[in-house]
């Protein structure tokens, strides 16, 4: 048995205490009405990507939006004809692709406009990776005035399910809406840090960043850069618990271990917060929600179980559906390795 899993959750009840403290506050009392709306990928979605673009499985996600435009980011991605048991695997691999839509009717899926595609209408890689590499993926998104960025991981070896150590992490950038993609050699964390995988929030003039290391194992660390400066790595500031600081070794956890896959966004309807993640040891997608973005954040709240979808990975909150009592969220799973639409209502404290 890994010891790693041990640790943590002694931390976590060591720790136990001192997030709870928020949850006097809390405004979300429990889930409800949980369902699954329909794929977004794959054979059996509205868009048919398998046929159209040849992505017979993919995972992730992830959203943002420019001009109108929805934009979809997924991670390692694969053509007919994938392992019967699922999982990632199959002919044309790429490690990342883009969609995008103008769909803004989630309530019974989402119809793709189309993806970035070589010329024979195939899907195409839209990050490189290095030869050190094993896979470069798309974490989260964000567009400021007329530039799209794209946060990415570059993986340096698969380990332990759940766990996984990067070479870097970073930005891309695209002035002409995803066809094409810069990767500048300075904007990147060294290492495996915990701005490995992110979450991206706009708002008062700067980017925040919502960081855990590789894997699924870490806790939330957030920083921030003027919004104008998103590839300028000395313009980043860290929260220290108090204050922003320079130092990315001042950055404190804002929400405890173990944290996966992690989405952020505003929810007009709690006036919170809200913070979407996978929680390995409890097999579940849980829900947290804070006043403010460096908190403090609520207890965990059941989002989605693993008993009712195994092998669950990775909520991405819908840019344009996620501030109402519905919210609506991306969801994978590893068996069939795809990306399905879900939905679900925030039942508000009285």
């Amino acid at each position: 048995m890994s010891i790693r899993p041990v640790l943590l959750a002694v931390l976590l009840l060591l720790n136990g205490f001192s997030w709870a403290a928020a949850q006097d506050e809390t405004v979300l009392q429990a889930i409800a009405d949980v369902e699954f709306v329909a794929w977004l990928t794959g054979p059996e979605s509205p868009s048919q990507t398998d046929v159209h673009y040849d992505v017979d499985g993919t995972d992730l996600g992830s959203m943002f939006e420019l001009d109108g435009i929805l934009y979809i980011a997924f991670g390692d991605t694969f053509g007919c004809c994938r392992p019967s048991g699922g999982g990632a695997g199959g002919e044309n691999w790429r490690s990342n692709v883009l969609a995008f839509t103008t769909d803004r009717q989630p309530e019974d899926g989402i119809t793709l406009d189309g993806m970035i595609t070589e010329k024979n209408g195939n899907a195409r890689q839209v990050l490189r990776k290095l030869k050190e590499d094993i896979t470069v993926i798309p974490t989260a998104g964000i567009a400021i005035s007329d530039r799209m960025y794209l946060h990415y991981m570059a993986v340096a070896h698969w380990g332990p399910p759940g766990e996984w150590t990067l070479n870097r992490s970073g930005w891309a950038y695209s002035d002409d809406q995803g066809r094409s993609w810069a990767q500048p050699d300075d904007s990147i964390w060294l290492g495996d840090t915990n701005f490995g995988q992110a979450a991206l929030v706009g708002k008062d003039g700067f980017v925040y960043v919502f960081g855990i290391h590789g894997g699924r194992f870490g806790g939330v660390a957030l920083a921030r850069v003027p919004s104008d400066q998103v590839l300028d790595m000395t313009a980043y500031t860290y929260w220290d618990g108090d204050a922003w600081a320079g130092d990315l070794e001042a950055a404190v956890e804002i929400v405890p271990a173990p944290v996966g896959e992690l989405s952020v966004a505003w929810n007009e309807h709690l006036g919170r917060w809200i913070m979407t993640y996978l929680q390995e040891f409890k097999r579940a997608i849980v829900i947290r929600e804070a006043p403010e973005l460096a908190g403090p954040w609520s207890d965990e709240v059941v989002l989605v179980s693993g008993d009712d979808y195994p092998s669950l990975y990775g909520a991405y909150l819908h840019p344009w559906a996620s501030d109402g009592e519905t919210i609506y969220f991306n969801m994978s799973q590893w068996v069939p390795y795809n990306v399905r639409l879900m939905r679900a209502r925030l039942v508000k404290a009285q």
